[in-house]
This record gives C-alpha cells, sequence and structure tokens, in this order.
C-alpha cells in the first residue's frame, strides 16, 4: 500500500523515542593513534547497530538482508519476533511487502509493453473503456504511463470512509472495482500529467490493465512473469481468503492509539491492498528481486530505461526521484540507489540495489512514527555504504 499511508488511529506510540546521534551513529571512528588492544577489537557491524537502535526506539523486531557485490548475502535480526511469547524472529522470516508489490506490478505492465500488448501512452480506456469517470476524472484522458509514475491525478482509494480505521477491516475481503468505487467517489486531485502525487490507486487500475490484456488474474501472472521466473520460493500473492502468512515470520503489530496495547496485525486480508500492495515476501527474495530487475533479467533494455526515467517526488525525501514502478534515491556515499519500500499494516521495509550489485533490505514489524521511519532509511544508506 502506500508507503507514506499512516496508521489511522494513531499518532505517536510512548514506546517510540526520537534517537539521539550517539545511538544510531554508523560505527566506530578509526583513531589516529597507535593500535590498542580495544581499537583492534573487531569492528561492530554497522547494519546490525542500526537495526538494535531501531528496536530500542520501540519497534517490536527489525530484520535485514545486505548481498555484497559479489552476491554473498547476510542475513540479522533484531528485537522479538512475537511480543505475546517472546520467540524469536525468524531468520529471514516473511513479510508482508506492501508497496514493493508496485514494482512487480509495474515489471509485468512493461513486460506486456514489450510484447506489444499495452502502450505505455495509451490511455486506459483502450483496455478498460468507461471505467475511469468521475468528478474530473476521464479514462480517457489518463495513460499507462501516468499510472505507472503516480502522475494520473487520480484520488487515493485508501481515502475512502471504509478504509479509515484498519482495525474493522483486518479480515474483510475486498473485490478490486469495490477498492475503486471508493476512489471515483471523490474528487480528481489534479489534470493528469501536471503533478506528481503517490497513490494507491493508480496500481489497483494498473493490475485491472494486466486482467483485461491477458485474460488471466492478476495474481498468476505476476507469479508466471516475476516470482516463478526468478525462483523467489519464499514470494507470493495470497489467494482470495487467506489471511494467514505461509511460512515462518515475525508477527506485525498495529497501534491503535495512545495507553492502547499494540493489534496483532500479522494474519489479514490484503485484498485491501491488492495489486498495489498485497504481496508476501522475504527481505532475501526482495533483495533478489531488485538486484535481478536492474540486471535486466526481467525487462528488455528498453523498457528498463523507461522505467528508469524519472520525475522529482521529493515527498519521498530530499533528492529522491520516481520512474515506473520504482524509485532512485541519492546515497551519502555518492551515486544513487534504485528500490522501493512498503508499508502495510504491521510491516514496514525499505530497500535498494545500486548499479554495482549491491543490495539491502530491511523491514520492521510495525509501522512506526515518521522520525524512526527516517531512521530505516538511514540504515538503508548504512548498510549500501559501509
Amino acid at each position: 500500500m502506500n508507503e507514506h499511508t499512516p496508521q489511522r488511529t494513531a499518532h505517536r506510540p510512548r514506546t517510540l523515542r526520537y534517537a539521539t546521534t550517539a545511538t544510531v551513529a554508523a560505527g566506530l571512528a578509526l583513531s589516529a593513534l597507535a593500535p590498542t588492544a580495544a581499537s583492534a577489537a573487531p569492528r561492530p557491524d554497522v547494519v546490525q547497530q542500526r537495526l538494535d537502535a531501531l528496536v530500542k526506539e520501540g519497534v517490536p523486531a527489525a530484520l535485514a538482508t545486505v548481498k555484497d557485490r559479489d552476491g554473498r548475502s547476510r542475513t540479522y535480526t533484531a528485537g522479538v519476533g512475537d511480543l505475546a511469547t517472546k520467540a524469536k524472529v525468524p531468520m529471514d522470516g516473511q513479510i508482508r511487502a506492501g508497496s514493493n508489490t508496485k514494482t512487480f506490478t509495474a515489471v509485468v505492465v512493461l513486460q506486456l509493453v514489450a510484447e506489444g500488448r499495452i502502450g505505455l501512452d495509451a490511455d486506459v480506456d483502450t483496455y478498460l473503456p468507461g471505467l475511469l469517470r468521475g468528478d474530473g476524472i476521464d479514462g480517457r484522458n489518463i495513460t499507462v504511463r501516468q499510472l505507472l509514475q503516480h502522475t494520473s491525478g487520480l484520488p487515493e482509494y485508501m481515502n475512502a470512509p471504509a478504509m479509515v480505521d484498519f482495525t474493522t477491516i483486518q479480515y474483510r475481503w475486498f473485490e478490486p472495482r469495490e477498492l475503486l468505487d471508493g476512489a471515483l467517489a471523490q474528487k480528481a486531485h489534479f489534470a493528469p500529467g501536471t503533478r506528481w502525487e503517490y497513490n494507491n490507486t493508480n496500481y489497483l487500475v494498473a493490475g485491472l490493465i494486466i486482467q483485461k490484456v491477458t485474460g488471466r488474474p492478476y495474481g498468476e501472472e505476476l507469479t508466471k512473469r516475476v516470482i516463478d521466473r526468478l525462483g523467489l520460493r519464499h514470494t507470493y500473492v495470497p489467494a482470495t481468503g487467506e489471511t494467514a502468512l505461509r511460512e515462518p515470520h515475525p508477527h506485525g503489530y498495529l497501534y491503535s492509539g495512545p495507553d492502547a496495547p499494540l493489534i496483532d496485525y500479522t494474519d489479514m486480508d490484503s485484498s485491501m491492498a491488492w495489486s498495489a500492495g498485497a504481496v508476501v515476501s522475504t527481505n532475501t527474495d526482495l533483495a533478489t528481486f531488485y538486484s535481478a530487475l536492474l540486471a535486466g533479467r526481467l525487462l528488455p533494455a528498453a523498457q528498463l530505461a523507461e522505467m528508469r526515467t524519472t520525475v522529482p517526488a521529493e515527498y519521498l525525501g530530499p533528492g529522491v526521484r520516481y520512474g515506473l514502478g520504482i524509485q532512485s534515491r541519492p546515497l551519502s556515499c555518492g551515486g544513487l540507489t534504485w528500490g522501493h519500500g512498503g508499508t502495510t499494516p504491521g510491516y514496514r521495509s525499505r530497500n535498494g540495489a545500486t548499479e554495482d550489485g549491491r543490495t539491502v533490505s530491511i523491514t520492521l514489524t510495525m509501522v512506526p512514527d515518521e522520525p524512526v521511519a527516517t531512521h530505516l532509511t538511514d540504515a538503508v544508506d548504512a548498510a549500501l555504504c559501509r
């Protein structure tokens, strides 16, 4: 779902604390003096330090996978995987990947573009005639490219009344058209192509286009074209009515208000997110996906170039730009990282991949306040720049 959608009934959990600079420091400075017994000790691992710091800020658990240029990977955990039982965090456990799903969806659309079955600059009515109509909304004026790049002006279906309180819809099944109706009942946010605004409705429509063009369910197409193609053994699109995660996983929690206990939101009906955010994965599978995408294993060169043609998206952070289902972010050590990230009730993830093969994916088992979310983004940067 929208990786910046706030929790509906929350302000800030009392367990969360602003981190000091010392808490989130990347590592120990090298001394200019002669080595001592202490300075000769192994340098603390920057990724583990960052995960431990995030847990100290009130997040139940944090887990990560980091891959180096040579493809060697290491997994990390911090915190507890289940607040009720105090069970350990499963190593590389399954998580709800949220808006990372958008990158998967964009890949499928761009594969269909490469096959000549979808035109990037064709209007939505070419594939779904008459579907998008409303106050300032007309599918004849919105292109497929604008959907994938969040420049369509469509209103956000997550702002519909039915979606205000996640505690009431944890196990509710939504049909995609029902979600779309929640968007079309609102007014368009701007004329297509005139602005950028992150919006889940865009990818809901993209999923419907995939189904219409292929004649197959969205989940089946994504599985065939991406998941099976890369051998992502721990990644899937939940089946209709499926609410539990299939493999070992840390529990995900929803903050419901001051002095209220965290709500276990691990099990849920992810139809509320569908082609915008329903994918279940692991940090390792996500790292594999993004590195394979950048390496050209999923898209021809022309479509990968289109995907990486970006517009400013400063709302997501300084220097961030958004392409077609993927974003670029400047690294503190120079260059760019490409990825997406995702937020869904109970989980928030951030990830990145570089041109030279470095990848990282980090997930928290709670959607934190913005200061802590910023520290999560900083942790991705530290892992790539260490």
